[in-house]
Parts: structure tokens; C-alpha cells; sequence
């Protein structure tokens, strides 16, 4: 929490003392556990203030609003993205993330970990269009945009992210279920409306591509396949 409201503050600063325009990667996860799907930025969100991923939740949530408190007050030009879940060649086996997860149990051959029972949704971005939204948003001139969510609208289960990275890898990697981590969002898909016609932005990489480059890419590296560490369940899946 602190790390987003001080650390943020900090920055806001030093973008002021320089004349640099902020960039704030906020989160999919200032939604919560969403009532209105897809998620427009227009929504409020449905987050649980005292539950243990609220640190994070109303941590990025508190970070919009000192960026948008900047600039109101005239010291300062922020841009905000809402970022949802991303993923790409580079990501850490240990992050637990579901798609850094899934990818190094099934080439190490372990279980593969499932979280709940693998019907709720997710929205995956490949690395490179999300960097190319980003680039788009901070060169973006004119009147304050306000938050814009960045991701892929194609949405899919979880279950059905496992079995297409197993058939990928050829795994033969048994499945295991656990519980679901509390406040784990059931459905997560971007309404990106707002990036198409301020951005003129839209995802161009398909998911089967991304992983397939993804996969590549852990199978290459040495590293995150050797860490050997237990899975963790996912707590910040919209960051890059």
C-alpha cells in the first residue's frame, strides 16, 4: 500500500521538478471482483477494502487519485493505463503468475496448479502490444484522457489456458485443483472502447502466437525452469 501511495508521490514530484509527464501502470485490479463485465473505466469497481490483496488493490486505486489530484492542481501532465493481465517472453517462473506458473510446471513435467475450479476468466495481453499502448498513451496530446484500460478483450477460463499450454508443451503434467485464493476475481475481460478511439490502439497478437513465443522462450532459458519453486497463487495478474 504504501509502496504505490509514497512511491507514487515521489515520483509525482520528481515528474513536477523536471516538467516530465507521469506515467502511472495502474491495474485491472482497481476493479475488484467486477459486477459490470466487460469493465469500462467508466466502473467504479467492487473491491473488498480489508481483504488480503486490498494492499494492492486500493494501493493502485489510491495512486490514481494523487495522479489525477496532480494534475488538477496544475503541476504536472499524467497519463493513467489500467493494465490487465500481460504476459510474454522475460517473465519470472517464480512470480505467480498463471501463465509463468502453467508454463514452467509443464515443461519441468509437475502438477500443473489450478486455483478454484478453473472456470473463472481472464484477458491475456502479449508483452508487445501492451508496450505499444503504452507508448501510444504517453505520446497521446490534447485534453486529459483520464484512465484507459490496456489488454486483450479475448477472454478465456483458466481450465482452458492449462489444457492449451499442455497440449503446446506436450506435457503429460497431471492437473490439480486448489482453493481459490479470497477476493479472486470470477470474471476479467477490458472494455477498450476508449483505447481504439483515443489511441487509435488494439491488441494485434493472438494469444496462440504470444504463447507459443512465451513457451519458447522458458523452454530456452535454463533459469526460471531450475528455481523449482512452489506455485503461488495470483495476486497481482495485471502488472507487466
Amino acid at each position: 500500500m504504501m509502496t504505490n501511495v509514497l512511491g507514487v508521490s515521489h515520483l509525482l514530484k520528481l515528474a513536477e521538478r523536471w516538467g516530465a509527464r507521469f506515467l502511472l501502470t495502474s491495474t485491472s485490479e482497481i476493479y475488484g471482483d467486477p459486477e459490470v463485465h466487460p469493465q469500462p473505466e467508466t466502473y467504479r469497481g467492487n473491491v473488498n477494502p480489508i481483504g488480503p490483496r486490498a494492499c494492492y488493490d486500493e494501493g493502485k486505486r489510491a495512486a490514481e487519485t494523487l495522479s489525477f489530484d496532480f494534475e488538477r492542481c496544475g503541476r504536472g501532465e499524467v497519463r493513467v493505463a489500467r493494465i490487465f493481465n500481460t504476459y510474454g517472453p522475460r517473465l519470472s517462473a517464480a512470480d505467480g503468475r498463471v501463465v509463468s506458473n502453467l508454463i514452467s510446471q509443464a515443461l519441468s513435467g509437475r502438477d500443473i496448479t489450478i486455483f478454484g475450479d478453473g472456470t473463472q476468466t481472464r484477458s491475456f495481453c502479449y508483452v508487445d502490444d501492451l508496450v505499444a499502448g503504452l507508448v501510444a498513451l504517453m505520446e497521446h496530446e490534447g485534453p486529459q484522457p483520464g484512465p484507459i484500460n490496456l489488454g486483450n478483450p479475448t477472454e478465456l477460463s483458466v481450465s482452458r489456458l492449462a489444457a492449451d499450454i499442455v497440449a503446446m508443451t506436450g506435457s503429460r503434467s497431471a492437473i490439480t485443483h486448489h482453493p481459490l485464493p479470497t477476493d479472486d476475481p470470477r470474471r476479467r475481460r477490458p472494455d477498450i472502447t476508449k483505447a481504439r478511439e483515443v489511441l487509435g490502439w488494439r491488441p494485434l497478437i493472438p494469444l496462440e502466437t504470444g504463447l507459443a513465443r512465451t513457451i519458447a522462450w522458458f523452454a530456452d532459458a535454463d533459469a526460471p525452469l531450475s528455481q523449482g519453486s512452489a506455485p503461488m497463487p495470483e495476486l497481482a495478474l495485471a502488472d507487466v
